[in-house]
Order: C-alpha cells, then structure tokens, then sequence
C-alpha cells in the first residue's frame, strides 16, 4: 500500500491563524509516501511564510477561488492519488491511509468521510451552527448520512483528469462538479477522522454565510432565488430563531439567526443584480 505517491492538495487563502496546525498535522500521518502541496489563493497575510516553515510544495495563484486552486494544485501533482483537504482542518494518524485505503484496493474511484468532528464544540456560535442545521454539537455531518456523497475527499488522478477537474467558478459547489462529471458518488471510507472548526464569531458567522448564499441550491435560479428569499426574510429568521431558541435553550441562536440569514438574503439579492446586469 505505502508503495503508492498520494498528493496532498491545500488551497489556501489568508489562512495564518490555521495553517500551521493543519500542515503540522497533516505532515504527522502514518502514511508516509506522500506529496503535500499547498496552492495559495492570492494571501495577503503570512500564510505562506508559516507554511515555508513546513515540508509542502508551496505554488501561487491570483485570488480565483478553491475550485481553481485545487485544479492548480492537481495539475502538478505526481500521485496517483489526490487528497483534498482545506487549510482549516486538523487530522488523524491515520486520516490518509483510512482515505485511500479502499481506492487502493480497487474497490473505488473515490471516497470520503463521515468521521468530520467538531473543532470548536465548546464555542457558542459553533454550537448555534450546528443547531441551525440540526445536527449533534460533536460533529460536522449527521450519522444517518448516507454511505455515498457528492464531494470527493479522494480520487484517483487519472479519473480526475479525465474529467478536466472541478468546475473553476469560483463558487460554494465547485467541490460537487466532479460527481456530476463523472457520474458516480464517492464511497465511504470507514475511519478516516478529521476535525474541521465552524464559524467561531459573528463576522465568521456572516462571512460564511454570505459563501453559502452562493450556492446553486439557494441562487442557482429564478425558483430557488424567490423561494429563498422568503425562507431568509426577517420574519421567517425571527420565527425559526425564537422557536430554535426556546427547544435549545439558547437565545444567542436568535442573534445567530438574524446574521446568518441576513448574509443569506444578500447574497441573494446580489445573485439577481448578477443576473440583471448579464442580460
């Protein structure tokens, strides 16, 4: 198994207060043969001198987005296998070898996992995100979830190429594309634990938000966009808010609601303005 290159791909932008953890822990896996590649998208902080600091292949590009940056990253990459992780994320020994494991069987193209834990768990606004999606306070993705996804934490290259990549937008579901281009999900790998960490501020909270407003899910078309702004209106936030509050016992969630959905409507709108000024 350790005879197989698997390149490690991290976009990145102005990510200073994180990287150093991921990298750090990223490098500590039990699966050695790797190539680490970090594609920095445009930082205008320290990230790249912090990652200096590390065994990565570090190449730049103007600020394009993850999608683009993974491309980039892929592009140059010598594996057989790609990971893809983000900079904000912290792992397991055997995060890797636990992702690989059933591709170098032959038994998929591609997986991911189910093991995201929560990084933040304890801060307050972490806890209102989670609530807001209804899912448990210790972890990123519900355990009913199914054993197939859309989003490919590991692919084998030659399928990723064959496919020219992720769609390069720029938007919240470039990650989705190549499940669409090629046909089929990705598989679950059982293990595989990694630790991702939710908005931990409001203005976390907002900017968040406002990347999630993209998705072709919320302003994807003239149905979606009308429909959503209904469901991110002020009266509707205030409703779900108040009664999320009163079954969790936690009126910050009504403050959350009000900036999450807030960021959610502008977006939104903005999509239309989008639209207007192309036609």
């Amino acid at each position: 198994m350790s005879s197989i290159l698997v390149s490690i791909i991290i976009p990145s932008y102005n990510e200073q207060d994180v990287i150093g953890a991921c990298l750090n822990s990223i490098s500590a896996q039990s699966y050695k043969n790797t190539e680490i590649i970090l594609v920095d998208d445009g930082s205008q902080d320290k990230t790249i001198e912090i990652a200096k600091k590390y065994k990565a292949k570090i190449v730049k590009q103007g600020h394009k987005g993850p999608g683009p940056a993974r491309n980039l990253g892929a592009s140059i990459a010598k594996g057989k296998i790609l990971v893809f992780v983000d900079s904000d994320m912290t792992f397991e020994r055997d995060f890797v070898k636990d992702l690989v494991l059933p591709i170098v069987k032959g038994k998929s193209i591609g997986t991911f996992s189910k093991n995201e834990m929560n990084a933040n768990k304890d801060n307050i606004w972490s806890v209102c995100w989670n609530i807001n999606r209804n899912w448990p306070k210790d972890c990123l993705i519900p355990p009913n979830y199914p054993d197939q996804a859309p989003v490919f934490r590991a692919i084998l290259k030659k399928e990723f190429d064959k496919v020219g990549g992720f769609d390069a937008t720029g938007e919240y579901t470039d990650d989705w594309s190549l499940s669409r281009k090629l046909g089929v999900k990705s598989t679950l790998a059982r293990g595989s634990v990694y630790y991702h960490a939710n908005p931990s501020s409001l203005p976390e909270v907002y900017k968040q938000a406002r990347w999630i407003g993209k998705n072709e899910f919320v302003s994807g078309n003239f149905y979606r966009q009308a429909r959503s702004l209904v469901l991110y209106s002020f009266p509707v936030s205030f409703l779900i808010g108040f009664t999320k509050s009163i079954t969790n016992f936690d009126f910050h969630f009504l403050i959350f609601k009000f900036i999450y959905d807030f960021a959610i409507w502008i977006s939104v709108v903005k999509s239309f303005t989008r639209e207007a000024k192309s036609k």
